[in-house]
C-alpha cells in the first residue's frame, strides 16, 4: 500500500489534533497500521498500532490515555487522535502499514511507510 498522512500543525500544549493517513489499494483491510513519530535528533519511535480489525489497539506509555488510534477500512484511512498535547510531542509523525495479523512496534516490522507530517506542540 501507499501512504499519505495529513493533518499536521502548530497547537499550544493542552490542545487537540488529528492525524489521518490514507492508503491506496485493496488490501488496506489486511494492514496493521501504525503511527511512529521521530522528534528532532531522536530516532524513530512507536507511538500506536490498531489491528486490522479495529478491535485491538496498542500505545507506547508516553501517549497512553491521551492518543487514540482508530481506523475506517471502507475509506482506507487510519487516524491518530491526539488529545491534551505537550511539548514533548512535538515530532514529525509517519503512518506505516504491516501485512501481518499481528501487531508489531518496531519500525522494521513495517514496510510501507507515509511521507511524515510534523506536529509542533508550543508551550
Amino acid at each position: 500500500v501507499q501512504l499519505q498522512a495529513s493533518g499536521g500543525g502548530l497547537v499550544q500544549a493542552g490542545d487537540s489534533l488529528r492525524l489521518s493517513c490514507a492508503a491506496s489499494g485493496r488490501t488496506f483491510s489486511l494492514h496493521v497500521m501504525a503511527w511512529f513519530r521521530q522528534a528532532p535528533g531522536k530516532e524513530r519511535e512507536f507511538a500506536a498500532a490498531i489491528s486490522r480489525s479495529g478491535d485491538r489497539q496498542l500505545y507506547a506509555d508516553s501517549v497512553k490515555g491521551r492518543f487514540t488510534i482508530s481506523r475506517d477500512n471502507a475509506k482506507n484511512t487510519v487516524f491518530l487522535q491526539m488529545n491534551s498535547l505537550k511539548p514533548e510531542d512535538t515530532a514529525v509523525y509517519y503512518c506505516a502499514a504491516r501485512n501481518s495479523p499481528f501487531i508489531a512496534t518496531k519500525p522494521s516490522d513495517f514496510a510501507s511507510w507515509g511521507q511524515g507530517t510534523l506536529v509542533t506542540v508550543s508551550s
